[in-house]
């Protein structure tokens, strides 16, 4: 059985903002609610997971940018819980960027993911990566 979530944004600022956003790892602490921290422990509450990145298509003539990852760990190694995030960006009207994450967890234990959690965290992610790129954009961040 497989679950999954989905968020979308509607971000005012540049394809090409919005994507060094996303690719800033270093600066995720400070703005992404979602993930807190990209390598090493997290400590405190929470979920450590470990992910692989299975595609990175830079924005091109095609206006558009996809970062894909695998979700990693122990259920996922036993094939319990499977997923595969998706995030992608394109480029909208003048000035304007698209946003989309989605993930299908899939696997013999996926009925029991805790998806309402996970939708929720897609949905702050969003939401923050909205509000960081268009700060980025303005200036004023």
């Amino acid at each position: 059985m497989a679950r999954s979530a989905e968020a979308t944004a509607s971000i005012a600022a540049p394809l090409e903002v919005v994507w060094a956003v996303m690719l800033d790892l270093d600066r995720y602490p400070d703005w992404n609610p979602f993930v807190v921290q990209v390598d090493g422990p997290a400590g405190g509450r929470g979920v450590t997971t470990r992910e692989r990145i299975t595609r990175l298509e830079p924005p091109g003539a095609a206006r558009r940018a996809t970062l894909e990852y695998d979700f990693g760990g122990p259920l996922a190694t036993l094939g319990l819980v499977r997923g595969r995030r998706l995030q992608e960006v394109e480029q909208g009207p003048p000035g304007s960027t698209r946003y989309r994450t989605a993930e299908r967890l899939h696997g013999l234990l996926a009925f029991a993911a805790p998806i309402g959690r996970v939708q929720d965290g897609f949905e702050r992610h969003a939401a923050a990566l909205k509000a960081r790129a268009e700060a980025v954009h303005a200036g004023t961040a």
